[in-house]
């Protein structure tokens, strides 16, 4: 029979590099709502390593939310049931979090959909809350390695309104829904890691 369980293979290289960062941004406890948890395998990873935390996976993608409950087993008790989440859609089905985690998402989606990240995490988030967002980015305009360069061509010739997006423009849309800047964190794979803090 076969299984709902997706594998990401990306996920056993970046998880722990991931979490190193997550041990020292995420609140000690309350509820982190991941936004486009895809496989499910970084929640039950993440959410087994912070068992004091109420941990809330979401995709829009309906095949992705089985594959998320069928990790659940992998993960902490406090693991709940993935939920149907479009970012460009108000209101979101959770009113609240203390911190959003979100990952390798806006590049392979339409810009719409990080403003609606934007949108929601300043509204739903408390003052101090946490977003915290991983994947690629071109840094002061410009690709950080030829294998994102290549990586963006593949994109947008996919779907011209997914790609790589420009960090300073995502700092910005940030900025626009009451969340600031924190720090950016060089991840492997010439990948990123960007905290933002709600005013």
């Amino acid at each position: 029979m076969m299984t709902p369980r997706r594998h990401a293979p990306a996920t056993a290289r970046n998880r722990e590099p991931i979490l190193d960062v997550l041990r020292r941004v995420l609140p000690q406890q309350g509820l982190v709502l991941e936004i486009s948890a895809g496989s499910g395998e970084h929640a039950a990873f993440f959410s087994a390593a912070h068992p004091d935390l109420d941990w809330q996976p979401s995709d829009l993608d309906p095949e992705a939310l089985e594959s998320i409950d069928a990790w659940r087993s992998e993960g902490s008790e406090r693991l709940h049931s993935a939920i149907r989440l479009d970012t460009t859609e108000d209101p979101w089905p959770v009113p609240h979090a203390d911190a959003i985690v979100n990952i390798n998402m806006i590049h392979i989606a339409p810009w719409a959909a990080c403003q609606g990240l934007m949108r929601g995490a300043g509204r739903i988030l408390p003052p101090g809350g946490v977003l915290f967002m991983y994947g690629p980015y071109k840094l002061e305009g410009r690709h950080t390695a030829p294998s994102n360069e290549a990586f963006d061509e593949s994109l947008r010739g996919r779907n011209p309104s997914w790609g790589v997006r420009d960090l300073d423009e995502v700092i910005a849309e940030a900025s626009a829904n009451g969340l600031d800047f924190i720090e950016r964190i060089a991840m492997p794979a010439n990948n990123q890691s960007v905290v933002y803090r709600r005013r």
